[in-house]
């Protein structure tokens, strides 16, 4: 059985003011083209489709379109699960009346929903969507007062899968969670504010493919590095390319690059081979952008000197200027060579802290940004105490902007 995995789309997204939605929808149209090529027998969609609980319309839309093509045109169906940057209630709506079209959604946890099963000449197959969702939730919607942080969740929610997996059945699973091992960037959002959001490996032993969303670098998860369970480990493609194209574990990575520092991503989708025993074999399909994102280092004068003659002069870029001393206009004189130009960076003029200001707005926590803050405004580090208070404030208002 042949299956197409993506994650992260994070449809809406904006980057230092720019929308990025032409973007997506150039690299969705290739997403279409490569499924009306492989001729998949079904999609996995592993969560972040949207960039935040309430999308624009403009995103609704362009999800709109894209699933009209795969599900009602290519006749390929499609399994879809919320993120943390999704609002599960929304992204779920209709999704009994779109199940029968063939688009499986996944929003809100759930116990005891039927997996999504499919046929080919070897048998069925299973496929598991688990929704993202905070472990209070969890804990509500399985009854266990003792679930009390993601892996714990996450067990629960394989463990219920588990229970009722038919022997003899191939079986996939569908989820986004941050696994142990895995390498983060930094335009994810951290799925826990003053404690860890990590699940092991371990809680998907048993299943013969993991299709996983939330971290956006494409990676394989492999087994514990020793018997004592040091944990997961990802699997270097360029060191062990048979190694990562057998694992069973794996993130297909974000649709763009979503952050300066994923300027060296190499974005794909996952196309799996599922074989009659369980075993699989995974091909990453390159997907090309309509605008890369790219760095580029050295004196004003040199950069704009070199656009003059670089083909990509239209990518998104981040200057990080070697000049000393002051200069005038300087994202004025950028932009006339660079029209896509984001951001400037001044290494020698950048002080030191968890919220000095090269970090991605997106990635620097807002603990991190009132610590420094109170510091500069006081002169004294925030407490512990005080830090503790700050962190439960802001982990609740998480919680109730994504259940908005």
């Amino acid at each position: 059985m042949r299956f197409l995995h993506s994650a992260d789309w994070h449809l809406g997204r904006v980057y230092h003011g720019v929308s990025l939605l032409e973007d997506q929808a150039h690299v969705l149209q290739q997403f279409v083209r490569i499924a009306a090529d492989t001729r998949p027998d079904a999609i996995l969609l592993a969560g972040d489709i949207y960039d935040r609980s309430v999308p624009p319309a403009e995103a609704v839309r362009l999800l709109d379109l894209v699933l009209e093509q795969l599900v009602l045109e290519l006749k390929i169906p499609v399994v879809m699960i919320a993120g943390n940057h999704d609002g599960p209630d929304r992204l779920a709506f209709g999704s009994g009346l779109l199940q029968r079209a063939g688009l499986t959604v996944r929003g809100p946890v759930e116990t005891d929903v039927a997996p999504l099963v499919l046929r080919d000449a070897h048998g069925e197959v299973a496929i598991h969507a688990l929704p993202y969702a905070e472990p209070a939730l969890v804990r509500s919607a399985v009854g266990d007062d003792s679930i009390a942080d993601h892996h714990a969740a996450l067990a629960a929610q394989t463990a219920t899968v588990r229970a009722a997996r038919v022997p003899g059945r191939r079986a996939v699973v569908v989820a986004h969670a941050f696994v142990i091992g895995g390498t983060e960037s930094e335009s994810e959002r951290p799925l826990s504010v003053g404690g860890t959001g990590a699940v092991g490996a371990e809680v998907f032993d048993g299943f013969d493919y993991v299709a996983l969303g939330h971290l956006h670098r494409p990676q394989a998860i492999g087994a514990k590095r020793d018997p004592g369970g040091a944990g997961a480990a990802t699997i270097d493609a360029s060191a062990s390319p048979d190694a990562w194209r057998r694992a069973r574990v794996q993130y297909s990575g974000s649709l763009l690059k979503y952050s300066f520092a994923e300027a060296d991503h190499a974005k794909s989708v996952n196309l799996v081979e599922l074989d009659a025993a369980g075993s699989c074999t995974v091909e990453r399909i390159p997907l090309v952008p309509r605008r890369d994102l790219r760095i580029l280092e050295g004196e004003l004068a040199a950069l704009v000197a070199a656009a003059a003659t670089d083909p990509a002069r239209e990518d998104y870029v981040l200057a990080r200027l070697t000049d000393h001393g002051a200069l005038l206009d300087a994202m004025g004189k950028l932009r006339g060579a660079w029209p896509n130009a984001l951001a400037i960076e001044r290494p020698t003029l950048v002080g030191d802290g968890p919220g000095r200001a090269t970090d991605d707005h997106r990635r620097t926590r807002i603990e991190d940004l009132f610590a420094s803050f109170h510091q500069e405004a006081t002169g004294v580090p925030l407490e512990p105490a005080a830090k503790a208070a700050l962190d439960r404030v802001v982990d609740r208002l998480e919680r109730e902007a994504r259940s908005a």
